[in-house]
């Protein structure tokens, strides 16, 4: 059977009328699209230069946007204070996250998955060019840019190629391994290239190459569009007339809303970065408390799903600590690798750059998933079970804490540094918890999700990293004068007892979910 036919053949969705759209696309199995790049989908090596590119450049802006926020004004920073760009830091990785949600609703009734992801990448590039000129005002608006492209490239760019393969087709897990791959290959490199423009040529430089990195993920993602499946170019349940214009109204009352809400906070507080602090602080936690409510109070919910619902509270409060610790990566950590760091390694007189330690994450995965993968695999069924996996993750993150915390005692700063690789060592403890959690987390999620809430159960999981990182700015906030120790003890001694109560109700929570299937035992 031809895997070719004309894009308006596809009639059992709702296909996008635009001049984006090719004229041809698979319609047939997915099992006979087959390209080079280990008989994958003819698509898939371009969503891999997509992703790779993106996160190039998403991560090597991050890298450097704390150093930018706080270095002075002569050098061609923004003079903030630490503690405020470490609290900005949070709130635009809460920010990223709580914007997913609408990116995933206008994907799924308004444009598609690959309008949203096009719109996502050029507003992207619009930020990183704004963060390149170096002009105050603009700064800010590429710092909001980025947030709101990324919003809506995070759900729908994974979307698209798992459209390009059929439910039955073998080849998914392998190709999402791949996916997977060019993931953490651009979150390698970008903070090595960022940060050694920055050294070289100056903070404009690096967030310029963040902007070539989005404009080469575009090409490669325009270029390849017609070798994607017609699910990309799809709106799965559309809406159209007044159901659209009461949904633009909507968004439009709720940036409204937003702006009304920190606008009070900041009558209190006199302070702009508070205000936008605790007012992301608020909206993902009020919309994560809304959707567990809602979803255990309507009737559609049965009385099983009702039992997973209840298991998977105590895991998603431990995800929401587990990312308000990992996030910081660029945050508190950045700083401790700057002012608190002595990079100097003996290997061939090789000095480690502040940004440099923010490329450990991603190598420890690629060298670390494949064996903590296949030791999960072959104890399917038996020790760990998911809850287990979820305590094991917090506790390894409270314990990265208490490290930190005996960092910033130990090696204050100054002209007393801290060896080369102590950071780097809990960085490998850190990715270690992500290993146990974040592959199982969307699964859990999915498994323990009632039938009638499946996509707003993702939306869920992805607010629990929204919710951390929000607590995490308003604490920050809030700790100014407090020793980063004594931050870094204090997180780490509540996330620590946290993960105590999530193994000793892990019995409790594997029978809620016992009749889930292989996620609950995997």
């Amino acid at each position: 059977m031809t895997t070719e036919t004309t894009a308006s053949a596809t009639a059992d969705r709702a296909p996008i009328a635009s001049r984006w759209t090719p004229t041809t696309l698979r319609t047939g199995p997915s099992r006979d699209d087959r390209s080079p790049l280990f008989g994958h989908p003819r698509g898939l090596p371009w969503m891999l230069n997509v992703e790779m590119w993106e996160r190039f450049s998403y991560y090597g802006m991050r890298a450097i946007l704390l150093y930018f926020l706080t270095d002075t004004i002569a050098n061609g920073g923004l003079g903030l204070s630490t503690n405020t760009g470490q609290v900005i830091l949070s709130a635009y990785g809460a920010a990223v996250y709580l914007l997913a949600i609408p990116g995933g609703i206008f994907a799924d009734r308004v444009i598609g998955p690959w309008l949203s992801t096009l719109y996502g990448g050029v507003i992207i590039m619009i930020g990183h060019l704004c963060l390149s000129v170096p002009v105050a005002p603009l700064a800010w608006v590429g710092i909001v840019c980025v947030a709101i492209g990324t919003g809506f490239i995070k759900p729908n760019l994974s979307t698209i190629v798992g459209g390009l393969y059929d439910d039955d087709d073998p080849r998914r897990d392998a190709g999402f391994q791949l996916f997977y791959m060019s993931v953490n290959v651009g979150s390698f490199f970008s903070p090595l290239v960022t940060g050694w423009l920055r050294g070289h040529y100056g903070y404009h430089a690096g967030f310029a190459a963040a902007a070539v990195g989005m404009a080469l993920a575009l090409a490669a993602f325009i270029y390849g569009r017609s070798k994607l499946s017609a699910f990309a170019f799809d709106v799965p349940n559309p809406i159209r007339g007044e159901a659209l214009t009461r949904l633009l109204l909507t968004c439009v009352g709720a940036v409204a809303g937003f702006a009304a809400l920190a606008g009070v906070i900041f009558v209190i507080t006199h302070s702009l970065t508070s205000a936008i602090a605790y007012a992301l602080f608020l909206v993902a936690t009020g919309s994560s408390i809304t959707y567990f409510v809602v979803m255990f109070r309507s009737p559609s919910v049965t009385t099983a799903e009702r039992g997973h619902l209840r298991a998977y509270v105590p895991l998603w409060i431990g995800a929401v600590l587990f990312w308000m610790i990992f996030e910081q990566a660029a945050g508190k950590m950045a700083t401790f690798a700057e002012a608190h760091t002595d990079g100097r390694t003996p290997f061939f007189g090789w000095t480690l750059t502040p940004e440099a330690y923010q490329s450990v994450n991603p190598l420890v995965i690629v060298a670390l998933a494949p064996v903590v993968g296949w030791i999960f695999t072959r104890r399917a069924g038996r020790f760990p079970s998911t809850p287990v996996k979820f305590a094991s993750a917090v506790l390894l993150i409270g314990l990265s804490a208490l490290l930190m915390g005996l960092g910033f005692a130990t090696w204050p700063g100054g002209g007393v540094l801290s060896p080369w690789w102590f950071l780097a060592f809990v960085f490998i403890v850190q990715t270690i918890g992500e290993l146990f959690l974040s592959p199982v987390g969307l699964s859990t999620t999915a498994a323990l999700a009632p039938k009638s809430f499946a996509s707003q159960s993702m939306a869920l999981w992805l607010l629990a990293s929204s919710t951390g990182q929000g607590i995490a700015a308003v604490v920050i906030e809030r700790t100014e004068g407090i020793a980063d120790s004594t931050y870094y003890y204090g997180l780490g001694a509540i996330t620590i007892l946290v993960s105590l109560g999530l193994y000793a109700l892990a019995p409790w929570t594997q029978r809620q979910m016992a009749d889930v299937g292989v996620t609950s035992r995997g």
